[in-house]
């Protein structure tokens, strides 16, 4: 421990900053120096044990201000290349990606996904030819999160579906399936169609679900329990669409960017895309934050400075993250961090930003 925050100290002084300005906005309007930002964030990592993390604002619907700050791997600083998973951000992303098949009426949103493929793995409960990609983009399928979280690891479903909210990423994944499917491809032919139709139209050069040689090459080590885990390839055998993308921060802003400027989708799309589909139960821990709705893939809510959208992520707390955007404003931010405390340290970003000085 001594050792990683001996580097981390050195690196935090050196980290690689891109920012056209020494101020920028606040989502309230206001102005901070970008300065007390790097101080926070400086503060925040060594109280968590986060050993490196990467942060893109936007103001006005640009980047206004990139950080790249730590350990990317022991003998390495995190750099605008370093690639983080971005975990359950990749839920909001495949939603978007879903409404392309729509568009082109290859995906119905309400028709049951069993008319598209069946699924062995649960059905032995005559329920699940009742879910529907709204179901799953909006977690009311009944599906645990995982399987492995159920007693005998296997797939179950815990109410009708269309009833009642349970976060499930096991949605997501029938919902790959159900794409490739479709296209009667693999998990490797969907990817290859999600860069044709998403990341190349809207510039995000290192997002992808399935990586390559440059995106491993560049990926950041986790950092868990006290030690580094050597690079791990997660989620490349299938199309991780609940938790395998990976990214940068300004590759993932640049996503925000298209989202602000309603682009790579028709507007009907986006209207179903981003409108209220379910009120959060009340006691759901979102609900404190002010998020109270879920749209297709997005956690929603009416903040007293614009309609917040955001999702975070934790892959097994060993990536961590969190995204925020106000369409209103056009003001957003993405924090990738190699640690557990990727949501922590975002909220209290935002927390920090959004408190008057």
């Amino acid at each position: 421990m001594i050792k990683l925050f001996s580097s981390l100290a050195i690196v935090l002084s050196i980290s690689l900053t891109q920012s056209r300005a020494q101020s920028i906005k606040t989502p309230i309007g206001t102005t901070i120096e970008t300065q007390e930002i790097e101080a926070f964030l400086a503060q925040q990592m060594q109280g968590t044990n986060t050993p490196g993390l990467s942060l893109t604002l936007i103001n006005d619907g640009k980047i206004a201000f990139e950080i790249n700050k730590g350990m990317a791997r022991p003998d390495s600083p995190v750099s605008s290349k370093t690639i983080f998973e971005g975990a359950s951000i990749s839920k909001p992303l495949f939603s978007f990606f879903v409404m392309k098949f729509v568009e082109k009426g290859l995906l119905d949103l309400d028709k049951p996904l069993f008319e598209y493929l069946p699924y062995e793995d649960i059905a032995h409960d005559v329920r699940y030819k009742t879910i529907t990609a709204r179901m799953v983009l909006t977690h009311q399928t009944g599906f645990p999160n995982w399987r492995t979280d159920t007693e005998g690891n296997e797939l179950t479903i815990d109410f009708d579906p269309g009833t009642g909210y349970q976060y499930s990423g096991e949605g997501f994944q029938y919902l790959a399936l159900v794409l490739q499917g479709i296209l009667k491809t693999d998990a490797q032919g969907l990817e290859a169609i999600f860069q044709k139709e998403v990341a190349l139209p809207l510039s995000l050069q290192h997002t992808k679900f399935i990586q390559n040689k440059s995106n491993l090459d560049n990926k950041a080590y986790s950092y868990k329990n006290g030690k580094w885990n050597d690079l791990e390839d997660y989620g490349n055998k299938e199309f991780g669409a609940a938790y395998g993308v990976h990214t940068t921060s300004a590759d993932f802003a640049n996503w925000l960017i298209a989202l602000m400027n309603n682009e790579g989708l028709n507007e009907n799309s986006y209207h179903e895309l981003l409108k209220d589909q379910i009120e959060l139960p009340d006691g759901n821990p979102n609900k404190t934050e002010g998020i109270s709705h879920m749209s297709l893939g997005f956690f929603k809510g009416a903040l007293p400075f614009g309609m917040a959208y955001g999702h975070g992520g934790n892959n097994d707390k060993r990536f961590s993250c969190l995204f925020v955007y106000i369409p209103q404003s056009k003001w957003g931010m993405v924090l990738l961090t190699n640690s557990g405390f990727g949501q922590e340290l975002g909220l209290g970003l935002f927390r920090f930003l959004i408190t008057p000085k």
